[in-house]
């Protein structure tokens, strides 16, 4: 129930706070080529019920692009203005509607795609036994998603063998230890991270350690080595076609 409040409160008065960049927002993807600045998603939520996720958009209007999930900056499909919006994550802004209609939390598992779940192992589904949320730690850890997939032949298997695994990882662990207080400080070091990446990674850094995150988490979590093709929870070898 306080988390519910948390989010009624947090999203209405985020909504008036950004209503501004996202109505400049809209006006400029508008404006653009003359087409719905709005972008619906299809995403599977709590208990795999499906809902639809609200996003400024960022990309063309080509129907025939669509079947490519993950993206990179080179991607050809994203808009001068989408590249911005991106950027600053402008067009995540526009979930706090999801969140005050109850579909999402301010806090949770990013929810993905249809198709990108029935990839997921039976530990991976645990993932939807909570509410996806607007930031996670995986929000934090792979803020710059769209550089890992910089220039890459293959953005979907890209994705599922470098960031995925970890995804994953962060919100089951998400899941084992939430609480009001983890959520306060994830929601922190989000608005930190838009200023300073680095700084944000290490006070998650020390968020994990609190918790006691294993090891290979706050290894990652420093985002120190160079990502590695791994196996996601639940499987033994990593993905090797997508």
């Amino acid at each position: 129930m306080a988390k519910r409040i948390i989010d009624v409160v947090g999203s209405s008065i985020g909504l008036l706070l950004f209503a501004p960049f996202l109505l400049l927002a809209s006006f400029l993807v508008w404006i653009y080529d003359f087409d719905s600045p709005i972008y619906i998603s299809k995403r599977v939520g709590i208990n795999g019920v499906i809902f639809d996720m609200y996003k400024i958009r960022s990309m063309k209007n080509d129907s025939s692009l669509k079947h490519v999930v993950s993206t990179s900056n080179s991607d050809t499909r994203i808009t001068y203005i989408g590249k911005i919006i991106r950027k600053y994550k402008i067009d995540e802004l526009s979930q706090l509607v999801n969140v005050l209609l109850g579909s999402m939390s301010l806090v949770g598992p990013r929810p993905n795609v249809i198709r990108e779940v029935e990839l997921y192992s039976e530990i991976e589904k645990k993932i939807l036994l909570v509410k996806p949320g607007i930031t996670d730690i995986s929000s934090i850890v792979f803020s710059d998603l769209n550089d890992i997939l910089s220039d890459s032949d293959d953005p979907n298997l890209d994705y599922n063998q470098l960031v995925r695994p970890w995804k994953s990882r962060f919100c089951l662990f998400y899941i084992k230890n939430r609480s009001i207080k983890m959520d306060i400080h994830i929601l922190l070091i989000t608005a930190l991270s838009i200023f300073s990446r680095q700084r944000a990674l290490n006070y998650l850094h020390k968020l994990l350690l609190k918790f006691n995150a294993t090891p290979e988490l706050l290894t990652i979590a420093k985002r120190e080595i160079v990502l590695v093709p791994h196996p996601p929870p639940g499987f033994t070898e990593f993905v090797t076609s997508r």
